[in-house]
């Protein structure tokens, strides 16, 4: 839908108050539901709200006395607003779900992990079905059964799932291509149809009992099955007997894997949150069909100021902006507008949606599990904190900072012989590493030298504050590092240094890090500009501290750097190593079975291969554990 009315040409205004913007555009707002979006002088999105009536709503921040401090702040940094109307509030809703998805507005309680959960599926229009896992968009021509909690509840279901109904889990190309049983027909997980052991109808009774397993049919399939181990045992055929009730079993062994399950309910989700310490946990657990297909921890961001209502609505909107609610939704606490939050989610699933917040009995047990497991989570996540924030306490202590670093980038970068030329950093902080931030540079710079680390770290530098002083010169936006630790003793210090300055930058802190003699951990001496260098005792935890960061670092990099690498050559990462052809290349494969594999190998195994001397396995080993 097309804006109502936008404040744009305020933005060459910057002196005005939010306050006095906002009231000078009352006059243009319609009374009529919609979405508005307040924006900084950047251009940032500073919060995005939905509103019954957007006059209404938008008159409340013109008198920026009567608002909470939180509020105060942000209707003083609001340069511009956008508006959007809509045909209902519940319209409204979603669309503000959507767009805090979108824009992660600072003064919005925003949901961090958003993530699409893994699915187990059959996929149909085959004589034979294929069952599998899924993670995305859903298709047609298949049954979704899900979601889980995560990739190893979906892998260890589906391994277990096999044992009770060995289906095929190859793809349709590989199915055709079958000329005799693979491994999974041997470790009895699949029964073969790609070479006619089973027949088709046999193959289908198989494929139903597994659609009324995860549709919640358990019982009603273990009762047939066990039907038809007894009339097997009744007619003498004890190998069909002993193949159905080792299915039985196996079923057994899969309803106790899925951890606590209920009666009470048999599609469900159940969502509690806890508060502490300035931060919320959130505790999602879902079940199908009765059974409990794992939960998840989630810390909505910016919800310290929020009370718990808001919270909980906050969470199930945006929670469920992109992926279906089920029928019922268990919650530990009243959403604010539940009944709102009821319709919107009504209109996005096209059926009834009902969220309750059982009183007593089963149902309140379940939502009181999930409570205990939020209480519990946030707990170890604050302990996590405490104990990161004594040790960037005890690092400003060593190295004689100025204050106590909130965010540190690490940078490194890779290369061989100058070709594939890879920067990155990584950034930690108090809640540990934060890995949405990592950044990687390909080296562009023609004057770069082959091998020059310190030209590479110069061009990742400069293009790195470069363009944070150009897009947030006031340092408001929480971009900017308080430490830039460095892999490098003096000389790559200084060349840091020299970029900083150059662009006349300060207060950011540098910290040089040059390994040991033989590369020795626990042996590293540290440089900081204009002071002698220093060497942490072994067992210092300010060292394991930087010896992560450094360790994280490296990883990354090299992992970029491969990707790279590997896109350039096209085939596999073995074409990328000196002296490696064809012969070797096959001998590798073969003794290992993939070039993963490889990549792992100690170097006593890379030595015992078939035409790789102690030199190849030495070249082999170097290039991937050295990286450059």
């Amino acid at each position: 839908m097309p804006p109502v009315v936008t404040a744009d040409t305020t933005m060459d205004q910057p002196s005005a108050s939010g306050a006095a913007l906002i009231h000078g555009l009352l006059a243009n707002l319609p009374n009529v539901p919609g979405v508005y979006r307040m924006i900084d002088a950047r251009g940032n999105v500073l919060y995005v709200g939905k509103a019954k009536s957007l006059k209404k709503r938008v008159a409340t921040y013109a008198k920026a006395h009567a608002l909470p401090i939180r509020l105060q702040r942000m209707v003083a940094l609001t340069t511009a607003m956008e508006f959007v109307t809509t045909a209902s509030e519940v319209e409204a809703l979603l669309l503000e779900a959507n767009l805090i998805k979108r824009y992660r507005p600072t003064f919005n309680i925003v949901l961090r992990d958003d993530k699409s959960f893994p699915y187990l599926y059959l996929r149909w229009g085959h004589d034979f079905p294929m069952i599998g896992k899924h993670r995305g968009s859903k298709r047609d021509g298949s049954d979704y059964f899900g979601p889980f909690a995560s990739a190893g509840a979906v892998n260890d279901t589906l391994n277990a799932l096999l044992r009770a109904f060995p289906l095929r889990s190859c793809s349709d190309s590989i199915f055709a291509s079958r000329s005799r049983p693979c491994l999974q027909h041997q470790i009895k997980r699949c029964s073969a149809p790609c070479v006619g052991r089973i027949e088709k109808a046999d193959y289908a009774r198989i494929v139903e009992d597994v659609r009324g397993f995860l549709g919640g049919s358990t019982r009603d399939v273990q009762g047939k099955l066990k039907a038809e181990m007894e009339e097997a045992a009744g007619r003498l055929d004890f190998e069909k007997a002993a193949v159905l009730r080792d299915r039985l079993k196996a079923i057994a062994h899969i309803s106790s894997r899925q951890g606590i399950n209920t009666s009470a309910v048999e599609d469900a989700d159940v969502i509690a949150a806890h508060a502490d310490g300035g931060q919320v946990c959130v505790q999602a657990f879902f079940y199908r069909g009765g059974r409990n297909y794992g939960n998840r921890a989630y810390y909505p961001a910016h919800a310290r100021d929020a009370d718990m209502p808001e919270v909980m609505a906050a969470f199930l909107a945006q929670f469920y902006s992109e992926r279906p609610p089920p029928r019922l939704v268990l919650v530990g606490t009243e959403p604010a507008e539940a009944g709102l939050l009821e319709e919107a989610l009504r209109l996005k699933a096209g059926r009834r949606v009902h969220v309750r917040m059982p009183k007593r009995g089963p149902l309140r047990e379940l939502v009181e599990l999930a409570r205990r497991n939020a209480e519990a989570a946030l707990a170890r996540r604050l302990a996590d904190q405490a104990s990161q924030a004594r040790l960037l306490e005890q690092l400003a202590e060593r190295f004689d900072l100025d204050a106590v670093p909130e965010r540190v980038e690490v940078y490194d970068n890779s290369h061989i012989q100058g070709s594939h030329a890879v920067g990155s950093f990584v950034v930690a902080g108090p809640e540990g590493f934060d890995r949405k931030a990592y950044r990687t540079f390909t080296i562009k710079d023609p004057a770069t030298g082959t091998n020059d680390d310190y030209a590479m770290m110069r061009e990742v530098l400069e293009r790195r504050f470069a363009r944070l002083a150009r897009e947030d010169p006031e340092r408001q936006s929480g971009q900017w590092p308080d430490l830039v630790v460095i892999d490098g003793g003096a000389g790559q210090l200084s060349a840091a240094q020299g970029v900083l300055d150059q662009l006349g930058i300060e207060g950011v802190a540098l910290l040089g890090v040059a390994k040991g003699p033989d590369r020795d951990a626990g042996r590293e001496r540290f440089f900081r500009t204009g002071l002698d260098p220093v060497m942490l005792d072994a067992r210092d935890p300010v060292l394991y501290l930087l010896q992560r960061w450094r360790d994280e670092a490296h990883r990354f990099v090299i992992q970029a750097h491969r990707g790279k690498r590997s896109r350039a050559i096209g085939q596999s990462t073995l074409d990328a190593i000196p002296g490696i052809g064809g012969k070797r290349k096959k001998a590798l494969l073969q003794h290992f079975g993939s070039a993963r594999d490889v990549e792992s190998a100690a170097l006593g195994d890379l030595e015992q291969v078939p035409g790789i001397s102690s030199a190849v396995a030495r070249v082999i080993y170097d290039h991937f554990h050295e990286g450059g």
